[in-house]
Protein backbone atom coordinates (compact mmCIF):
# COMPACT_ATOMS: atom_id res chain seq x y z
CA UNK A 1 0.00 0.00 0.00
CA UNK A 2 2.72 2.32 1.34
CA UNK A 3 4.62 1.69 -2.61
CA UNK A 4 1.27 2.84 -4.28
CA UNK A 5 1.11 6.00 -2.12
CA UNK A 6 4.59 6.52 -3.04
CA UNK A 7 4.07 5.87 -6.56
CA UNK A 8 1.50 8.64 -6.75
CA UNK A 9 3.43 11.23 -4.88
CA UNK A 10 5.99 10.73 -7.80
CA UNK A 11 3.73 11.18 -10.13
CA UNK A 12 2.23 14.11 -8.73
CA UNK A 13 5.90 15.60 -7.99
CA UNK A 14 6.69 14.97 -11.92
CA UNK A 15 3.43 16.90 -12.85
CA UNK A 16 4.70 19.62 -10.72
CA UNK A 17 7.84 19.89 -12.08
CA UNK A 18 6.75 19.72 -15.65
CA UNK A 19 4.56 22.71 -14.37
CA UNK A 20 7.66 24.50 -12.98
CA UNK A 21 9.76 24.11 -16.52
CA UNK A 22 6.47 25.15 -18.54
CA UNK A 23 5.92 28.22 -16.70
CA UNK A 24 10.13 28.70 -16.86
CA UNK A 25 9.80 28.30 -20.25
CA UNK A 26 7.30 30.83 -21.17
CA UNK A 27 9.20 33.46 -18.16
CA UNK A 28 12.47 32.77 -20.33
CA UNK A 29 10.70 33.31 -23.75
CA UNK A 30 9.30 36.56 -22.71
CA UNK A 31 12.62 37.81 -21.65
CA UNK A 32 14.14 37.28 -24.97
CA UNK A 33 15.10 40.85 -27.18
CA UNK A 34 12.82 39.74 -30.21
CA UNK A 35 9.77 42.25 -31.02
CA UNK A 36 7.19 41.79 -28.58
CA UNK A 37 4.58 40.38 -31.31
CA UNK A 38 7.01 37.20 -32.00
CA UNK A 39 7.94 36.62 -28.27
CA UNK A 40 3.80 36.35 -27.37
CA UNK A 41 3.96 34.09 -31.13
CA UNK A 42 6.56 31.82 -29.38
CA UNK A 43 4.67 31.48 -26.08
CA UNK A 44 1.10 30.55 -27.55
CA UNK A 45 3.24 28.11 -29.30
CA UNK A 46 4.87 26.73 -26.29
CA UNK A 47 1.27 26.80 -24.94
CA UNK A 48 -0.40 24.72 -27.49
CA UNK A 49 2.67 22.06 -27.21
CA UNK A 50 2.18 22.26 -23.14
CA UNK A 51 -1.44 22.29 -22.93
CA UNK A 52 -2.81 20.63 -25.74
CA UNK A 53 -4.96 24.24 -27.10
CA UNK A 54 -6.61 23.77 -30.45
CA UNK A 55 -5.96 27.10 -30.74
CA UNK A 56 -4.29 30.32 -28.42
CA UNK A 57 -4.77 33.83 -29.05
CA UNK A 58 -3.64 37.41 -27.57
CA UNK A 59 -6.44 40.05 -28.70
CA UNK A 60 -5.52 43.34 -27.84
CA UNK A 61 -7.90 46.58 -26.77
CA UNK A 62 -7.66 49.26 -30.10
CA UNK A 63 -7.92 52.40 -27.82
CA UNK A 64 -8.89 54.25 -31.54
CA UNK A 65 -11.36 52.33 -32.35
CA UNK A 66 -12.40 51.02 -29.62
CA UNK A 67 -11.93 47.31 -30.85
CA UNK A 68 -10.47 44.05 -29.36
CA UNK A 69 -8.51 42.56 -32.55
CA UNK A 70 -6.78 39.39 -32.51
CA UNK A 71 -3.56 40.25 -32.60
CA UNK A 72 -1.48 36.94 -32.71
CA UNK A 73 -2.68 32.95 -32.47
CA UNK A 74 -1.92 29.65 -33.35
CA UNK A 75 -4.02 27.03 -34.90
CA UNK A 76 -5.76 29.82 -37.38
CA UNK A 77 -5.19 31.52 -40.62
CA UNK A 78 -4.66 34.95 -41.53
CA UNK A 79 -8.11 35.47 -42.74
CA UNK A 80 -9.44 33.79 -39.63
CA UNK A 81 -7.08 36.09 -37.29
CA UNK A 82 -8.74 38.97 -39.60
CA UNK A 83 -12.24 38.03 -38.52
CA UNK A 84 -11.57 38.43 -35.05
CA UNK A 85 -12.91 41.76 -34.01
CA UNK A 86 -15.30 42.52 -31.13
CA UNK A 87 -17.07 45.45 -29.55
CA UNK A 88 -15.85 46.10 -26.13
CA UNK A 89 -17.99 44.08 -23.87
CA UNK A 90 -19.02 41.82 -27.25
CA UNK A 91 -19.18 38.58 -26.89
CA UNK A 92 -17.18 36.65 -24.31
CA UNK A 93 -13.79 37.77 -25.35
CA UNK A 94 -15.31 41.62 -25.17
CA UNK A 95 -16.78 41.61 -21.69
CA UNK A 96 -13.16 39.90 -20.21
CA UNK A 97 -11.93 43.16 -21.72
CA UNK A 98 -14.10 45.43 -20.64
CA UNK A 99 -15.13 43.95 -16.92
CA UNK A 100 -11.16 42.62 -16.30
CA UNK A 101 -12.58 39.62 -15.04
CA UNK A 102 -11.90 35.93 -16.34
CA UNK A 103 -14.52 33.81 -18.38
CA UNK A 104 -14.56 29.87 -18.33
CA UNK A 105 -16.84 28.10 -21.04
CA UNK A 106 -16.80 24.16 -20.58
CA UNK A 107 -18.89 24.07 -23.69
CA UNK A 108 -19.10 26.76 -26.26
CA UNK A 109 -22.64 24.98 -27.14
CA UNK A 110 -24.37 25.87 -24.41
CA UNK A 111 -22.95 29.56 -24.22
CA UNK A 112 -25.02 32.13 -26.04
CA UNK A 113 -22.15 34.87 -25.92
CA UNK A 114 -19.93 32.79 -27.52
CA UNK A 115 -19.87 34.45 -31.44
CA UNK A 116 -16.84 32.14 -33.05
CA UNK A 117 -16.11 35.12 -35.18
CA UNK A 118 -13.68 33.43 -36.70
CA UNK A 119 -15.44 30.52 -37.65
CA UNK A 120 -13.64 27.83 -36.79
CA UNK A 121 -15.06 26.24 -33.66
CA UNK A 122 -18.09 25.01 -35.28
CA UNK A 123 -16.61 23.64 -37.81
CA UNK A 124 -14.26 21.62 -35.52
CA UNK A 125 -17.77 20.23 -33.78
CA UNK A 126 -19.28 19.30 -37.11
CA UNK A 127 -16.38 18.49 -38.86
CA UNK A 128 -14.03 14.91 -39.43
CA UNK A 129 -13.28 14.79 -35.73
CA UNK A 130 -16.99 15.01 -34.70
CA UNK A 131 -16.21 16.02 -31.31
CA UNK A 132 -18.67 16.54 -28.92
CA UNK A 133 -17.78 20.22 -27.57
CA UNK A 134 -15.21 22.46 -26.95
CA UNK A 135 -13.96 24.30 -23.84
CA UNK A 136 -13.20 27.89 -24.24
CA UNK A 137 -10.74 29.84 -20.98
CA UNK A 138 -10.27 33.74 -21.18
CA UNK A 139 -8.51 35.63 -18.93
CA UNK A 140 -7.87 39.64 -19.13
CA UNK A 141 -3.87 40.91 -19.29
CA UNK A 142 -3.58 43.75 -17.47
CA UNK A 143 -0.96 46.71 -16.26
CA UNK A 144 -2.15 47.48 -12.75
CA UNK A 145 -6.04 47.91 -13.57
CA UNK A 146 -5.46 48.96 -17.11
CA UNK A 147 -6.82 46.31 -19.36
CA UNK A 148 -5.03 45.99 -22.37
CA UNK A 149 -6.22 42.66 -24.19
CA UNK A 150 -7.12 39.18 -23.06
CA UNK A 151 -5.29 35.89 -23.85
CA UNK A 152 -7.12 33.09 -24.50
CA UNK A 153 -7.25 29.22 -25.18
CA UNK A 154 -10.07 26.04 -26.43
CA UNK A 155 -9.22 22.59 -26.29
CA UNK A 156 -11.28 19.72 -27.18
CA UNK A 157 -14.21 19.24 -23.79
CA UNK A 158 -13.04 16.39 -21.53
CA UNK A 159 -14.71 15.65 -18.51
CA UNK A 160 -11.85 14.74 -16.91
CA UNK A 161 -9.79 17.84 -17.38
CA UNK A 162 -9.92 20.45 -14.88
CA UNK A 163 -10.47 23.60 -16.44
CA UNK A 164 -9.72 25.63 -13.14
CA UNK A 165 -6.32 24.09 -13.44
CA UNK A 166 -6.25 25.72 -17.47
CA UNK A 167 -7.46 28.75 -16.00
CA UNK A 168 -4.60 29.00 -13.35
CA UNK A 169 -1.96 28.75 -15.78
CA UNK A 170 -3.45 31.18 -18.27
CA UNK A 171 -4.01 33.98 -15.53
CA UNK A 172 -0.23 33.29 -14.73
CA UNK A 173 0.95 33.68 -18.41
CA UNK A 174 -1.22 36.55 -18.61
CA UNK A 175 0.43 38.32 -15.97
CA UNK A 176 3.70 37.67 -17.29
CA UNK A 177 3.07 38.35 -20.81
CA UNK A 178 1.82 42.19 -19.07
CA UNK A 179 4.94 42.69 -17.00
CA UNK A 180 6.30 42.14 -20.87
CA UNK A 181 4.73 44.59 -22.42
CA UNK A 182 4.97 47.27 -19.45
CA UNK A 183 8.81 46.54 -19.41
CA UNK A 184 9.20 46.90 -23.03
CA UNK A 185 7.71 50.33 -22.54
CA UNK A 186 9.41 51.78 -20.08
CA UNK A 187 12.79 50.49 -22.38
CA UNK A 188 10.83 51.88 -25.22
CA UNK A 189 10.11 55.53 -22.97
CA UNK A 190 13.75 56.00 -21.78
CA UNK A 191 15.11 55.34 -25.67
CA UNK A 192 12.79 57.44 -26.86
CA UNK A 193 13.93 60.09 -24.28
CA UNK A 194 17.33 59.79 -25.33
CA UNK A 195 16.59 59.87 -29.12
CA UNK A 196 14.45 63.25 -28.43
CA UNK A 197 17.81 65.00 -27.06
CA UNK A 198 19.57 63.67 -30.29
CA UNK A 199 16.48 64.46 -32.76
CA UNK A 200 16.51 67.80 -31.16
CA UNK A 201 20.48 68.35 -32.10
CA UNK A 202 20.29 66.73 -35.56
CA UNK A 203 16.30 67.28 -36.76
CA UNK A 204 16.58 70.59 -38.34
CA UNK A 205 19.52 69.03 -40.72
CA UNK A 206 17.12 66.08 -41.92
CA UNK A 207 14.27 68.08 -42.35
CA UNK A 208 16.78 70.67 -44.53
CA UNK A 209 17.46 67.56 -46.50
CA UNK A 210 16.21 68.86 -50.23
CA UNK A 211 16.73 66.24 -53.02
CA UNK A 212 16.96 67.37 -56.24
CA UNK A 213 13.18 67.21 -58.28
CA UNK A 214 11.36 66.80 -55.40
CA UNK A 215 9.42 70.24 -54.99
CA UNK A 216 7.31 71.20 -51.32
CA UNK A 217 7.88 72.79 -48.21
CA UNK A 218 4.70 71.67 -46.66
CA UNK A 219 5.42 69.25 -43.22
CA UNK A 220 4.36 66.29 -44.90
CA UNK A 221 6.96 66.43 -47.84
CA UNK A 222 9.72 67.53 -45.32
CA UNK A 223 9.66 64.49 -43.35
CA UNK A 224 9.84 63.02 -46.70
CA UNK A 225 12.72 64.76 -47.04
CA UNK A 226 13.95 63.23 -44.29
CA UNK A 227 13.31 59.65 -44.08
CA UNK A 228 15.06 59.60 -48.00
CA UNK A 229 18.07 61.09 -45.77
CA UNK A 230 17.69 58.61 -43.04
CA UNK A 231 17.20 55.33 -45.70
CA UNK A 232 19.40 56.38 -48.57
CA UNK A 233 22.89 55.84 -47.14
CA UNK A 234 21.90 52.02 -45.87
CA UNK A 235 20.85 48.90 -48.21
CA UNK A 236 17.89 48.53 -47.30
CA UNK A 237 14.92 47.58 -48.84
CA UNK A 238 12.24 50.40 -49.47
CA UNK A 239 8.36 49.92 -50.23
CA UNK A 240 6.92 53.27 -51.41
CA UNK A 241 2.96 53.61 -50.68
CA UNK A 242 0.67 55.99 -52.06
CA UNK A 243 -2.11 56.95 -54.70
CA UNK A 244 -1.02 57.27 -58.63
CA UNK A 245 0.74 60.81 -59.62
CA UNK A 246 2.08 61.58 -56.09
CA UNK A 247 5.76 60.74 -57.14
CA UNK A 248 7.13 57.58 -56.10
CA UNK A 249 9.63 57.53 -58.74
CA UNK A 250 11.30 61.08 -57.54
CA UNK A 251 11.44 59.61 -54.32
CA UNK A 252 12.59 56.50 -55.87
CA UNK A 253 15.47 57.80 -57.95
CA UNK A 254 16.55 60.62 -54.88
CA UNK A 255 16.66 57.21 -52.97
CA UNK A 256 19.63 56.29 -55.24
CA UNK A 257 21.14 59.48 -55.85
CA UNK A 258 22.28 59.76 -52.19
CA UNK A 259 22.88 56.82 -51.88
CA UNK A 260 26.41 54.80 -52.26
CA UNK A 261 25.07 53.31 -55.25
CA UNK A 262 24.72 56.76 -56.63
CA UNK A 263 27.56 56.08 -59.69
CA UNK A 264 26.03 52.55 -60.39
CA UNK A 265 22.53 52.20 -62.63
CA UNK A 266 19.43 53.08 -61.47
CA UNK A 267 16.85 50.68 -63.43
CA UNK A 268 12.88 51.56 -63.93
CA UNK A 269 10.50 49.08 -64.62
CA UNK A 270 6.70 49.30 -65.02
CA UNK A 271 5.07 45.84 -63.90
CA UNK A 272 1.88 46.87 -64.83
CA UNK A 273 2.96 47.60 -68.45
CA UNK A 274 4.73 44.58 -69.32
CA UNK A 275 2.41 41.34 -70.63
CA UNK A 276 2.02 38.69 -67.43
CA UNK A 277 4.46 36.08 -69.89
CA UNK A 278 7.33 38.77 -70.55
CA UNK A 279 7.77 39.79 -66.84
CA UNK A 280 9.73 37.17 -66.07
CA UNK A 281 12.28 37.43 -68.88
CA UNK A 282 12.32 40.94 -68.80
CA UNK A 283 12.98 40.80 -64.51
CA UNK A 284 14.95 38.10 -64.65
CA UNK A 285 16.86 37.66 -68.60
CA UNK A 286 16.50 34.64 -70.97
CA UNK A 287 18.93 32.00 -73.06
CA UNK A 288 18.47 31.25 -76.27
CA UNK A 289 16.11 29.20 -77.35
CA UNK A 290 14.66 29.65 -74.10
CA UNK A 291 11.12 30.58 -75.85
CA UNK A 292 9.91 30.97 -79.28
CA UNK A 293 11.27 34.14 -80.33
CA UNK A 294 14.23 34.12 -78.36
CA UNK A 295 16.94 34.45 -80.71
CA UNK A 296 19.77 35.52 -78.33
CA UNK A 297 20.83 35.68 -74.73
CA UNK A 298 19.46 38.60 -73.12
CA UNK A 299 20.45 40.54 -70.01
CA UNK A 300 17.21 41.45 -67.35
CA UNK A 301 16.30 44.20 -65.11
CA UNK A 302 18.52 42.91 -62.07
CA UNK A 303 21.32 42.13 -64.19
CA UNK A 304 21.52 45.74 -65.48
CA UNK A 305 21.08 47.00 -62.20
CA UNK A 306 23.54 44.98 -60.71
CA UNK A 307 25.34 46.73 -58.06
CA UNK A 308 23.29 49.90 -58.06
CA UNK A 309 19.29 50.23 -57.87
CA UNK A 310 16.31 48.54 -59.30
CA UNK A 311 12.62 50.25 -59.18
CA UNK A 312 9.70 47.96 -59.20
CA UNK A 313 6.95 50.08 -59.69
CA UNK A 314 3.05 49.09 -59.53
CA UNK A 315 4.72 45.83 -57.57
CA UNK A 316 1.40 45.20 -56.45
CA UNK A 317 0.42 43.54 -60.10
CA UNK A 318 2.95 41.15 -60.14
CA UNK A 319 1.54 37.48 -60.42
CA UNK A 320 1.79 34.61 -57.72
CA UNK A 321 4.34 32.69 -59.35
CA UNK A 322 6.54 35.66 -60.15
CA UNK A 323 6.25 36.90 -56.38
CA UNK A 324 7.94 33.48 -55.86
CA UNK A 325 10.66 33.92 -57.96
CA UNK A 326 11.28 37.54 -56.67
CA UNK A 327 10.98 36.35 -52.87
CA UNK A 328 13.90 34.08 -53.93
CA UNK A 329 15.82 36.86 -55.41
CA UNK A 330 15.57 39.17 -51.80
CA UNK A 331 16.03 36.16 -49.64
CA UNK A 332 18.98 34.05 -51.44
CA UNK A 333 20.47 37.37 -53.55
CA UNK A 334 20.30 34.58 -56.71
CA UNK A 335 18.39 34.10 -59.60
CA UNK A 336 18.39 32.41 -63.38
CA UNK A 337 17.75 33.41 -66.53
CA UNK A 338 14.69 31.80 -68.09
CA UNK A 339 15.88 28.62 -69.69
CA UNK A 340 19.35 28.30 -68.40
CA UNK A 341 20.66 26.49 -65.17
CA UNK A 342 23.26 29.23 -64.33
CA UNK A 343 22.69 30.36 -60.72
CA UNK A 344 23.95 34.60 -60.84
CA UNK A 345 24.08 36.54 -57.54
CA UNK A 346 22.01 40.02 -57.54
CA UNK A 347 23.84 42.83 -56.00
CA UNK A 348 20.95 44.90 -56.27
CA UNK A 349 19.06 47.21 -53.81
CA UNK A 350 15.43 46.90 -54.32
CA UNK A 351 12.98 49.70 -54.46
CA UNK A 352 9.25 49.10 -54.63
CA UNK A 353 6.15 50.99 -55.11
CA UNK A 354 2.29 50.50 -55.39
CA UNK A 355 -0.85 52.42 -55.53
CA UNK A 356 -2.45 49.31 -54.14
CA UNK A 357 -3.18 48.40 -50.16
CA UNK A 358 -1.01 45.30 -50.67
CA UNK A 359 -2.45 44.24 -46.70
CA UNK A 360 -6.34 44.01 -48.64
CA UNK A 361 -4.29 41.87 -51.39
CA UNK A 362 -2.84 39.44 -48.88
CA UNK A 363 -6.33 39.24 -47.17
CA UNK A 364 -7.50 38.03 -50.71
CA UNK A 365 -4.99 35.70 -51.25
CA UNK A 366 -3.44 37.88 -54.19
CA UNK A 367 -0.27 39.16 -52.73
CA UNK A 368 2.42 36.70 -50.66
CA UNK A 369 2.47 37.91 -47.28
CA UNK A 370 6.40 36.60 -46.56
CA UNK A 371 7.25 39.11 -49.84
CA UNK A 372 5.25 41.91 -48.51
CA UNK A 373 7.61 41.53 -45.72
CA UNK A 374 10.49 41.51 -47.31
CA UNK A 375 9.77 44.37 -49.43
CA UNK A 376 8.11 46.61 -46.29
CA UNK A 377 11.61 46.73 -44.74
CA UNK A 378 11.46 50.67 -44.70
CA UNK A 379 8.27 51.86 -45.49
CA UNK A 380 7.15 55.61 -46.85
CA UNK A 381 3.89 56.54 -47.71
CA UNK A 382 3.66 59.47 -50.71
CA UNK A 383 0.62 61.86 -49.46
CA UNK A 384 -1.68 63.12 -52.02
CA UNK A 385 -1.99 66.25 -52.89
CA UNK A 386 -4.89 67.17 -51.70
CA UNK A 387 -3.36 66.98 -47.94
CA UNK A 388 -0.29 69.31 -48.87
CA UNK A 389 -1.79 72.34 -50.26
CA UNK A 390 0.53 74.80 -49.04
CA UNK A 391 2.75 73.14 -52.62
CA UNK A 392 0.24 73.81 -54.90
CA UNK A 393 1.87 76.84 -56.02
CA UNK A 394 5.43 75.91 -55.82
CA UNK A 395 4.30 72.95 -57.83
CA UNK A 396 2.69 75.23 -60.19
CA UNK A 397 5.76 77.69 -60.40
CA UNK A 398 7.73 74.92 -61.31
CA UNK A 399 5.50 73.36 -64.11
CA UNK A 400 5.26 76.68 -65.23
CA UNK A 401 9.00 77.18 -66.09
CA UNK A 402 9.88 73.97 -66.58
CA UNK A 403 7.10 73.60 -69.41
CA UNK A 404 7.64 77.03 -70.88
CA UNK A 405 11.55 76.27 -71.47
CA UNK A 406 10.22 73.02 -72.95
CA UNK A 407 7.69 74.59 -75.75
CA UNK A 408 9.45 77.46 -76.27
CA UNK A 409 7.22 80.10 -75.00
CA UNK A 410 7.58 83.26 -72.57
CA UNK A 411 5.15 82.27 -69.85
CA UNK A 412 6.37 84.57 -66.74
CA UNK A 413 2.98 83.94 -64.61
CA UNK A 414 -0.24 82.52 -63.14
CA UNK A 415 -3.00 85.21 -62.26
CA UNK A 416 -5.15 85.75 -59.45
CA UNK A 417 -8.32 83.95 -60.84
CA UNK A 418 -5.95 80.81 -62.28
CA UNK A 419 -4.65 80.71 -58.22
CA UNK A 420 -7.93 80.48 -56.98
CA UNK A 421 -8.93 77.82 -59.19
CA UNK A 422 -5.36 75.63 -58.48
CA UNK A 423 -5.73 76.08 -54.99
CA UNK A 424 -9.53 74.91 -54.70
CA UNK A 425 -9.44 71.94 -56.92
CA UNK A 426 -9.20 68.57 -55.18
CA UNK A 427 -6.49 66.66 -57.44
CA UNK A 428 -7.67 62.97 -57.78
CA UNK A 429 -4.42 62.88 -60.22
CA UNK A 430 -2.06 64.49 -57.66
CA UNK A 431 0.92 66.03 -58.76
CA UNK A 432 0.78 64.36 -62.40
CA UNK A 433 -2.61 65.94 -63.20
CA UNK A 434 -1.30 69.19 -62.10
CA UNK A 435 1.67 69.58 -64.54
CA UNK A 436 -0.81 68.24 -67.21
CA UNK A 437 -2.94 70.96 -66.56
CA UNK A 438 -0.20 73.43 -66.49
CA UNK A 439 1.26 72.27 -69.34
CA UNK A 440 -2.24 72.82 -71.27
CA UNK A 441 -2.08 75.95 -70.24
CA UNK A 442 1.38 77.29 -70.90
CA UNK A 443 0.34 75.91 -74.64
CA UNK A 444 -2.36 77.92 -74.59
CA UNK A 445 -1.13 81.30 -73.08
CA UNK A 446 -0.64 83.87 -75.39
CA UNK A 447 0.28 86.94 -73.25
CA UNK A 448 2.79 85.42 -70.98
CA UNK A 449 0.19 84.82 -68.50
CA UNK A 450 -2.20 81.59 -67.22
CA UNK A 451 -5.46 83.15 -66.89
CA UNK A 452 -8.55 80.95 -65.80
CA UNK A 453 -9.26 79.58 -69.15
CA UNK A 454 -6.66 78.29 -69.72
CA UNK A 455 -7.30 75.86 -67.17
CA UNK A 456 -9.17 72.48 -68.26
CA UNK A 457 -13.09 72.36 -67.49
CA UNK A 458 -12.46 69.93 -65.19
CA UNK A 459 -10.69 72.90 -62.69
CA UNK A 460 -13.68 75.70 -63.77
CA UNK A 461 -15.84 76.68 -60.85
CA UNK A 462 -19.40 78.39 -61.29
CA UNK A 463 -17.49 81.74 -60.55
CA UNK A 464 -14.18 81.73 -62.68
CA UNK A 465 -16.61 79.70 -66.00
CA UNK A 466 -19.63 82.29 -65.44
CA UNK A 467 -22.27 79.31 -65.46
CA UNK A 468 -23.94 81.05 -62.92
CA UNK A 469 -25.62 83.36 -65.32
CA UNK A 470 -27.72 81.74 -68.34
CA UNK A 471 -26.70 84.77 -70.82
CA UNK A 472 -23.16 82.64 -71.75
CA UNK A 473 -21.82 85.40 -74.43
CA UNK A 474 -22.43 87.70 -71.53
CA UNK A 475 -21.03 85.07 -68.80
CA UNK A 476 -17.65 85.16 -70.42
CA UNK A 477 -17.53 88.44 -71.29
CA UNK A 478 -17.78 88.98 -67.28
CA UNK A 479 -15.71 86.37 -66.49
CA UNK A 480 -13.02 87.61 -68.52
CA UNK A 481 -13.51 91.65 -67.35
CA UNK A 482 -13.34 90.39 -63.86
CA UNK A 483 -10.13 88.46 -64.10
CA UNK A 484 -8.70 91.57 -66.16
CA UNK A 485 -9.64 93.59 -63.22
CA UNK A 486 -8.40 91.61 -60.61
CA UNK A 487 -5.32 90.60 -61.91
CA UNK A 488 -4.46 94.68 -62.27
CA UNK A 489 -5.68 95.30 -58.86
CA UNK A 490 -3.37 92.91 -57.32
CA UNK A 491 -0.16 94.40 -59.45
CA UNK A 492 -0.81 97.69 -58.36
CA UNK A 493 -1.53 96.94 -54.68
CA UNK A 494 -5.05 97.30 -54.98
CA UNK A 495 -4.79 100.96 -56.37
CA UNK A 496 -7.90 101.92 -58.80
CA UNK A 497 -6.15 104.89 -60.22
CA UNK A 498 -3.28 102.66 -61.70
CA UNK A 499 -5.48 99.75 -62.44
CA UNK A 500 -7.57 102.09 -64.62
CA UNK A 501 -4.48 103.52 -66.46
CA UNK A 502 -2.89 99.65 -67.42
CA UNK A 503 -6.50 98.28 -68.91
CA UNK A 504 -7.43 101.98 -70.27
CA UNK A 505 -10.53 103.12 -68.51
CA UNK A 506 -11.51 105.46 -65.86
CA UNK A 507 -10.92 105.10 -62.03
CA UNK A 508 -15.03 105.55 -61.40
CA UNK A 509 -15.60 102.64 -63.76
CA UNK A 510 -13.07 100.59 -61.72
CA UNK A 511 -14.77 101.02 -58.61
CA UNK A 512 -17.96 99.98 -60.08
CA UNK A 513 -16.81 97.10 -61.37
CA UNK A 514 -15.14 95.94 -58.46
CA UNK A 515 -18.19 96.43 -56.42
CA UNK A 516 -20.39 94.89 -58.79
CA UNK A 517 -18.18 91.42 -59.22
CA UNK A 518 -17.30 91.96 -55.18
CA UNK A 519 -13.59 92.31 -55.49
CA UNK A 520 -11.85 92.08 -52.43
CA UNK A 521 -9.48 94.92 -52.66
CA UNK A 522 -7.71 94.11 -49.42
CA UNK A 523 -6.45 90.73 -50.62
CA UNK A 524 -5.13 92.45 -53.73
CA UNK A 525 -3.05 95.02 -51.19
CA UNK A 526 -1.32 91.82 -49.89
CA UNK A 527 -0.05 90.63 -53.15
Amino acid sequence: MSSEVESVKNIDLQKELKKLQFMLDISQSLQQGLELKQVVLNVLEKMSSHLGMLRGTITILNRETGQVEIDQAVGLSTEERARGRYQLGEGITGRVVKSGQPAVVSKITEAPLFLDRTKTRWREIEGPRKCTDISFICVPVKIGDDVIGALSADRLFDESVSLEEYLQFLTIIASLIAQAVKLRREVREREEALRDEKDRLNGELLLQFKPMRIIGNSSAMRQICALIAQVAPSNATVLITGESGTGKELVAEAIHQNSARLKMPFVKVNLAALPETLIESELFGHEKGAFTGAIARRSGRFEMAEGGTLFLDEIGELSQSIQVKLLRVLQEREYERVGGGEVLKADVRIVAATNRNLEELILDKRFREDLYYRLNVFPVHMPPLRERRTDIMLLADYFTEKLSIRHGKNVLRISTPAIEMLMSYHWPGNVRELENCIERAVLLSSDGVIHGHHLPPSLQTAESSGTILKDKLQNALDALEREMISDALKSTRGSLAKSARILGTTERLIGLRVKKYGINLANCKGG
